[in-house]
């Protein structure tokens, strides 16, 4: 994995050494102080430039073209709230998706499988292991933010996210937050509708290629800004689990990747 991951910079290999215990610490700092970490430089830059060589032409000719029109929930109904109101406001978000299954035995899909790595979030998330997930197609996505396209706002479901940045768009293409915009004992449905209308001015992340990012996305809202001519926005997104054997199901593999493995 030298090759692949600055082990020199964050040393995932040496679990419970004074160095690795250091790593651990200041993700978890970040955690508790911005609600995210980036450990930049993360991905070596020849093997970045490997995985954009695989990814390139495969989303060219083989992603799948994900659009839909959602609200910041990703839910068709909220307990408490008319159809028309403005936290209900949609927006539409649109990418191009490689799967796991796409991206097998790139360096991509070493970090993915490697146990330290696991080791590592796991140790971050006060977690005793997590596990990657029992599917072909999800666990391991790449995202392509095109010219037009965007992540719009939404709550995570999962308690973190992690991505892997691996190239930055010329123009638009940020990550921009609204940290604890709401909370388990307050909804917070008046301040979401005004981070929809443009009220709130968010937050945004300055990550460059390579960067390694773990985010709570469960009360903080957040987008990808929408795309604007030149180069686009690619991101990997890497999901880990508590709990062993987790998977999408076939409709939820559709509606994500457009196919069931």
């Amino acid at each position: 994995m030298k090759d692949v991951v600055d082990l020199d910079r964050y040393p995932l290999d040496r679990p419970h050494t004074p160095e690795w215990d250091a790593l651990v610490q200041f993700a978890k700092d970040g955690l508790a102080r911005d609600g995210l970490f980036n450990l930049p430089g993360f991905m070596r830059p020849e093997a970045l430039r490997a995985v954009l060589t695989h990814v390139h032409p495969r989303m060219e000719a083989e992603s799948f073209h994900h659009r839909r029109a959602h609200n910041i929930y990703f839910k068709d109904h909220v307990d408490g709230l008319p159809p028309d109101d403005p936290a209900l406001r949609k927006v539409e978000t649109a990418n191009h998706t490689l799967c796991h299954d796409q991206m097998r035995g790139t360096a991509l899909d070493q970090i993915y499988l490697w146990p330290a790595f696991a080791t590592f979030l796991a140790a971050v998330m006060d977690k005793p292991q997590l596990y990657t997930m029992d599917d072909a197609l999800a666990g391991l996505n790449v995202l392509e933010y095109r010219p037009g396209e965007a992540l719009n706002w939404h709550f995570d479901r999962s308690i973190f996210t992690t991505t892997l940045l691996l190239q930055e768009a010329s123009v638009g293409g940020l990550f921009e937050y609204a940290k604890d915009l709401r909370r388990e004992d307050d909804p917070n449905h008046a301040g979401i509708a005004d981070l929809l209308a443009g009220r709130i001015t968010p937050t945004t992340l300055e990550q460059s290629a390579g960067t390694l990012n773990v985010f709570l996305g469960v009360n903080t809202a957040h987008r990808v800004s929408t795309v604007r001519p030149g180069t686009s926005r690619i991101v990997a997104v890497l999901s880990h689990y508590d709990t062993p054997g987790r998977a999408f199901s076939s409709e939820e593999q559709m509606g994500f990747f457009g196919r069931v493995a």
